[in-house]
């Protein structure tokens, strides 16, 4: 029995292993549990330290060639890469670090405005689609307070070691992922006949299946759904660079990449669309995996 008891901290469920201990009496294996499971996290943050392209290289030392030429074409454009944990939620966690990054770095006013607008708009959507306040508020609260942290000069702002940290904290970070995951399944169901083809083909489910077992739940991996729905949700570009095996035709070597461009009526004004259509969000894709990648020269 006790064996089995302990299977579960290995997993890295919805809002923290720690939480699913709760109908548990015996406090000495919920303190184990969470034991356990903080030594995991210590070695596997859920967004780590900036490491140079190099290191990526070096995972791949014994394997494929073709992954080790794709990485030297990458060092060519990228300078760094920031990972992620692998836990399902990496491409959540990916995208949020880089923008309130992106947004501490530039101290852009105009596009804090502009997402928190497109945030309002998600809120009415869900409440619109018939969810209860309740089920997603906190979540939006927690993302919205650290979007003003980012804003330097005020009492409450943060510096960049500190958003590291957040990131790192799982009472924030799984908050705003959360966010992410809530204000995703609201476009899906907003844009339901747009979205539905792809997710039949996925998964056979409708569209309101899909976004309760496969976009609201902690650990639920991310495809060309999620990424689609939440860039024209908030109106922000992200870019996905593929790390494969795939070749070219030409029997050079490539990086694929993808950019997930919001949809035109999202944008915020017209004459401002090419610059908004400049994604200064980039994820590496690995099969299964997201992590940061930082351009060379940004």
């Amino acid at each position: 029995m006790g064996d089995k008891e302990k299977e579960p901290v290995l997993e890295d469920d919805a809002m923290g292993s720690c939480s699913a201990w709760g109908n548990f009496e015996d406090d000495d294996v919920m303190q184990q549990q969470c034991s356990i499971q903080d030594d995991e996290a210590k070695k596997f943050p859920y967004v780590g330290d900036k490491e140079p392209l190099s290191s990526l290289a070096a995972e791949y030392q014994s394997g494929s060639p073709i992954l080790l030429e794709k990485i030297k074409v990458l060092d060519e454009q990228y300078a760094a890469i920031r990972r992620t944990r692998g836990d399902g939620n990496c491409f959540f966690r990916g995208f949020m670090f880089s923008y309130l990054e992106h947004i501490l770095e530039s101290q852009d006013n105009a596009e804090i405005d502009r997402v928190k607008a497109n945030v309002e708009r998600s809120r009415k959507a869900l409440q619109t689609l018939g969810y209860a306040e309740l089920t997603f508020e906190d979540f939006f609260t927690l993302f919205l307070e650290q979007l003003e942290d980012v804003i330097q000069g005020k009492e409450t702002s943060i510096s960049h070691e500190e958003l590291v940290l957040r990131s790192r904290d799982q009472s924030v970070s799984d908050y705003v992922v959360m966010f992410f995951r809530f204000v995703t399944s609201a476009e899906i169901q907003k844009r339901s006949e747009f979205f539905e083809p792809f997710i039949m083909g996925l998964t056979n489910t409708t569209v309101e299946q899909f976004c309760k077992s496969a976009v609201e739940p902690m650990g639920e991996e991310s495809d060309h759904v999620h990424i689609t729905s939440l860039s024209d949700a908030l109106g922000i570009p992200i870019r996905v660079v593929y790390l494969d095996r795939s070749s070219c035709d030409t029997g050079g070597v490539s990086v694929n990449h993808h950019d997930f461009i919001p949809v035109a009526t999202d944008l915020p004004n017209a004459s401002g669309s090419t610059e908004k259509n400049n994604p200064f969000i980039t994820l590496l894709y690995r099969p299964g995996h997201y992590d940061i990648l930082y351009p060379k020269g940004g």
